[in-house]
């Protein structure tokens, strides 16, 4: 039980903070906005550390995998399947939003200039993931543009070989540097969040709470049915029937493990474990849970689209339409995928949400809080997926007679 305090210790102290915060904003009303600036404080240092974080943590990463070129097809399968249950999963999301829309209950004004100037597709494509100047980098406006120079310079570090060695010594240290700037600035979050929620509900009242409400209500429902649901699915498809009596034979360990840790990566021995017991190859469960730990999060991708379709809602815009539905879905696999591995990396996917919308800053403390309520189902949902990820990529690579051949511990 103590353990289990204590994976959870942030998340209930976050969300204490933010409860405590709300009320003196319920009884305060429009005064609690004295207490704003402590808010903003929080946003900007994140804000802050977010370009040279991105930078150090994908490029090292990157320039540290040499080590994985032999075992070229199961990271192409691997890829394949982490990229496809991810659009799966926001899908699943986006169909539930769509019935039970969050965030309708309030409408927190959105700013914007007053000329704006119209481009093409093209244009707007070049724009998102390029910038004509490196110092361009150094904006968070241009994210994207950001992680594909971080994956270049990883890329080319590790293919230098022994030359480049020293140089991905430096990205790995800086990497390190950086998570701990992060760790020291969220010692101040419960400080920063409860400020900015005392000034939020103080100036927009309960209409907000209600609609927090009503997000929790369609995460927890729809992630258990995902977990149940779309698991059985990719079990059957991996190993037919012998396929899903294993997973849900061998599953309940890790699921509740993940449920009482908070943490992926905490869960990997007892996923290991599981997959060793269904039957899954040493080779592939050793490549595949590692990696799964820490850049497959389908949870996360459920996550990510209730964040923007309840951001979209608070600030009164219109979600609805291919495009947006696409652009929803590729930012819920950056987060779920390539966000998800970095430190932090919740805040960052958040970052991207209000940065490639276009949203104000104070939108971030507002999706922030949603993915600290929904995180217990959403861990348990990122650390089972790893396992049934596995037993499809086996499928794929060695074919359905595996189910017959592998040996069951």
């Amino acid at each position: 039980m103590k353990d289990k305090f204590q994976a959870y210790r942030f998340p209930i102290i976050l969300l204490t903070s933010i409860i405590i915060g709300s009320i003196i904003g319920l009884v305060f009303g429009e005064k609690a906005n004295v207490i704003k600036p402590f808010g903003d404080i929080f946003i900007n240092l994140l804000f802050m550390v977010v370009i040279p974080l991105v930078f150090f943590s994908i490029s090292s990463a990157i320039a540290n995998m040499d080590s994985m070129k032999r075992l070229g097809k199961i990271m192409g399968s691997m890829m394949t399947v982490f990229i496809l249950t991810g659009i799966i999963a926001s899908v699943f999301m986006l169909l539930a939003i769509l019935i039970f829309s969050p965030g309708g209950g309030v409408d927190i004004p959105l700013e914007t200039p007053d000329d704006v100037e119209s481009v093409t597709l093209s244009e707007q494509l070049v724009n998102t993931f390029t910038v004509p100047e490196f110092v361009d980098l150094f904006s968070r406006s241009n994210m994207l543009a950001l992680i594909i120079f971080s994956v270049l310079v990883g890329v080319s570090t590790g293919l230098v070989g022994e030359q480049g060695r020293p140089f991905a010594k430096f990205l790995s240290g800086g990497s390190e540097v950086f998570m701990k700037v992060v760790q020291i600035i969220m010692y101040y979050a419960p400080i920063g969040l409860g400020a900015y929620f005392a000034s939020l509900i103080g100036e927009f009242g309960t209409a907000l709470i209600g609609d927090y409400a009503k997000a929790i209500i369609i995460y927890y429902p729809v992630s258990i049915l995902y977990f149940f649901i779309g698991f059985t699915l990719y079990a059957f498809i991996a190993g037919g029937k012998e396929g899903i009596i294993r997973f849900w034979k061998n599953i309940l360990a890790p699921a509740a493990t993940a449920l009482g840790t908070g943490s992926s990566v905490a869960t990997l021995p007892v996923n290991l474990q599981a997959a060793k017991r269904i039957g899954v190859p040493k080779d592939i469960r050793e490549t595949v849970l590692p990696l799964g730990a820490t850049i497959h999060m389908d949870g996360s991708c459920l996550s990510a689209m209730l964040k923007i379709a309840f951001v979209f809602g608070v600030f009164n815009m219109d979600f609805s339409g291919i495009g947006t539905f696409i652009t929803a879905i590729g930012i819920c696999l950056l987060s779920g995928i390539v966000m998800s591995g970095i430190p932090g990396g919740g805040f960052i996917g958040e970052m991207m949400i209000v940065t490639l919308y276009g949203l104000p800053i104070q939108a971030l403390p507002i999706i922030s809080a949603i993915g600290v309520v929904v995180d217990p189902p959403a861990t348990m949902v990122n650390s089972t997926g790893d396992t049934v990820a596995s037993m499809v990529v086996t499928r794929h690579l060695d074919g359905k007679e595996w189910i017959e051949v592998a040996e069951v511990e």
